[in-house]
């Protein structure tokens, strides 16, 4: 018996060892399931093809034939990639064909088991028949309708090349900046999203991931065009600006639909929102660009980085552009339209930014973008005339006939260098008011520079709207409005379109026998404000007392020394107009009287009127004497208006119908 039991025992320990033995030689890996392999961050692949993933030497092991490889996008659709090839080192995916170019979170399935291995990019592109040289980091094709197209300039913000004459290019990126951007090429346009023209791309690889970006673009005519140069618009959600912009874009489209038919474009100025207002109102670009979406239609608008547009909670000038980059554009870049060669710079340094909001920045181009341009421009032929925006003014009047450098010198005697030879207009924005430099000006230096401080289309930050409804005035009497560039060739025309009014509205006329501001009109002031306060207030009264000496004031905002004045009595007799600095009063009365005007006043108020450069005096010859005043700019166009004196002086005057 106990020889019976030994002999069962032993039977029942070989089946055992059997079936031990068959389960490891059958399903060792459908019990263990240790699969491991290098997910890269990007993947580019063609549609429904192939990739092959490496496996760790001594880290794991590729899947079975029979796994199940899963990519798993945004939207939480799952795509079943068949695995064809395993080895020791490395698997082979052939791709869903429904796979798309996106994010995808990845898995493999086995059996009821699955497992994730983390979150890649697929890029889906065709094949090109190209190998980058060794050291490209970044390359693709530039075509139009299926072709390549040759000498599209390409960068990374660091690096600059050219596509071959297949549309083919490769830059050996730092990916610094983490994108690459065409300047789009004559007789081209890129598509949108939205407003905003899709001439970059952001790149998804690590520094030596070797990735491939493609641009396509359409062929079209750009003989003649128009750019609206938009400056300031500060969306902040506070002052009713959403109102007020929205007044904006009515007149905008208004605009563009009675010039249907013309090709247009558009260029901000900087300054589209208000840092401070990021985080209290929770209103940035997300915001901003979903109003101008839904209330601007048709047209492509390239955008320039203001100071308000940099993050004031960073500590550094590349942490401060993030924000901007991801939702908007490069700080810096060039485009082409027709032929005229456009370049966009970013011209507030944010180096001593320290987290707070004391947002210490210098108007400053950095040494990376002069760089960068004179790479630019080395395929710019000195005939080409150039715009350049930035945000930031590079001069600023110096009384009523000069100007000064109002920027950092060394860099930008290094832009002017770089520039010499160009026909260059550069359009400013960031004071709010305006102001136009010619070459004739001694501070150019004998070089053809222009520079448009044009303008804004929030005035003075909505205030001004906001407490006179009707008065949408900035702090040197400028209508809140946009610039209009009519380009044909290499020719430019510009004047300046205010919000609301027709686009003969070039100046205004005050009568200043009627014009009149006392500390009665500050009632509410409170007698405790420091003197500096009052004093803040008192220039207006000392600017414009109660006096009967028959002098009009003529503020004429888009004036540069290439425009005349004629003013002539009633009877014919010309009078000799003067120019001067001088307080909008229409200004005075809309938004500083009301904003001193406050019982909780205890420093000046910002915003306020500030005396700037624009105006002109003309003594007449007494109270009654009705004037002709004409004003005329350097493309003939004139405007006239038969002032009737006396004038009255009140907001409601001079409200916009």
């Amino acid at each position: 018996m106990k020889n019976g039991i030994n002999y069962l025992l032993l039977v029942l320990a070989a089946v055992s060892l059997c079936i031990a033995c068959s389960s490891k030689d059958e399903g060792s890996p459908a019990d263990n399931f240790d699969v491991r392999f290098d997910l890269p961050t990007l993947i580019n692949a063609a549609k429904g093809g192939e990739y092959t993933f490496t496996v760790p030497e001594g880290g794991g092991n590729s899947p079975l034939t029979t796994d199940s490889f899963i990519l798993e996008s945004e939207t939480g659709i799952s795509y079943v990639c068949s695995i064809v090839k395993t080895s020791s080192r490395s698997f082979t995916v052939r791709l869903a064909a429904e796979c798309e170019t996106g994010y995808y979170k990845v898995f493999i399935k086995r059996d009821t088991r699955k497992k994730s291995y983390g979150r890649t990019y697929l890029k889906i592109v065709e094949d090109i028949g190209f190998t980058p040289d060794e050291g490209t980091t970044v390359y693709g094709v530039v075509s139009s309708a299926g072709s390549g197209v040759p000498n599209v300039v390409v960068s990374d913000g660091a690096e600059v090349t050219v596509t071959d004459e297949r549309g083919i290019y490769q830059l050996k990126s730092a990916k610094k900046w983490g994108y690459v951007f065409i300047s789009v090429p004559s007789g081209y346009e890129v598509p949108s999203d939205g407003v905003l023209p899709k001439f970059h791309d952001d790149l998804k690889g690590g520094r030596d991931v070797v990735e491939r970006v493609d641009f396509s673009l359409v062929k079209i005519n750009q003989d003649a065009y128009k750019v609206f140069m938009l400056g300031d618009m500060h969306l902040a959600n506070r002052t009713s600006d959403s109102r007020q912009f929205s007044e904006f874009t009515s007149d905008l489209t208004a605009y563009m639909g009675r010039h249907s038919g013309e090709r247009m474009y558009a260029i901000t100025l900087g300054d589209m929102t208000w840092d401070l207002y990021w985080y209290s109102n929770k209103f940035y670009f997300p915001e901003y660009l979903s109003a101008i979406n839904a209330q601007v239609k048709g047209l492509q608008i390239f955008h320039t980085m203001g100071n308000h547009d940099n993050d004031y909670k960073t500590t550094s000038d590349f942490d401060a552009a993030t924000t901007y980059v991801n939702y908007i554009a490069p700080t810096y870049y060039s485009f082409n339209i027709g032929k005229v060669h456009y370049v966009v710079l970013d011209d507030i340094d944010c180096s001593n930014y320290d987290g707070t909001d004391s947002r210490d920045y210098d108007k400053r181009l950095s040494t990376e973008q002069l760089n960068w341009l004179a790479k630019d421009l080395a395929y710019v032929d000195k005939a080409t005339p150039l715009v350049i925006t930035t945000h930031a003014q590079i001069f600023y009047p110096s009384g009523v006939s000069g100007f000064k450098i109002d920027h950092d010198v060394a860099n930008t005697t290094s832009l002017f260098n770089i520039l010499d030879g160009y026909k260059v207009h550069f359009v400013t924005g960031h004071t709010h008011m305006i102001f136009n430099v010619t070459p004739d000006a001694p501070i150019v230096g004998g070089r053809g520079f222009h520079e448009h401080n044009s303008g804004s289309v929030c005035a003075s930050w909505w205030w001004s709207g906001h407490l006179t409804p009707g008065v949408h005035i900035s702090i040197d009497g400028t209508p809140g409005g946009y610039a209009v560039w009519d380009v044909s060739g290499t020719d430019f025309k510009w004047t300046y379109k205010s919000t609301g009014w027709p686009e003969d509205y070039q100046f205004r006329s005050y009568d200043l026998n009627n014009v009149h501001f006392s500390m009665a009109d500050v009632p509410l002031m409170p007698s405790s404000v420091p003197a500096s306060v009052k004093n803040a207030y008192l220039q207006y009264v000392d600017a414009y007392p109660a006096n009967s000496r028959n002098e009009v004031l003529i503020n004429i905002w888009n004036w540069s020394s290439d425009w005349t004045l004629k003013v002539t009595t009633e009877t014919g007799s010309e009078l000799t107009p003067t120019q001067v600095e001088a307080y909008d009063p229409l200004h005075i009365a809309a938004l500083s009287v009301k904003r001193f005007n406050n019982d909780k006043l205890t420093s000046t108020p910002s915003f306020i009127t500030k005396k700037f450069t624009h105006f002109f005096k003309v003594k007449a010859p007494d109270a009654d004497t009705d004037l002709v005043i004409t004003v005329s700019d350097e493309f003939g166009n004139t405007w006239t208006e038969n002032m009737q004196r006396p004038k009255a002086f009140s907001t409601d005057a001079y409200k916009r119908q």
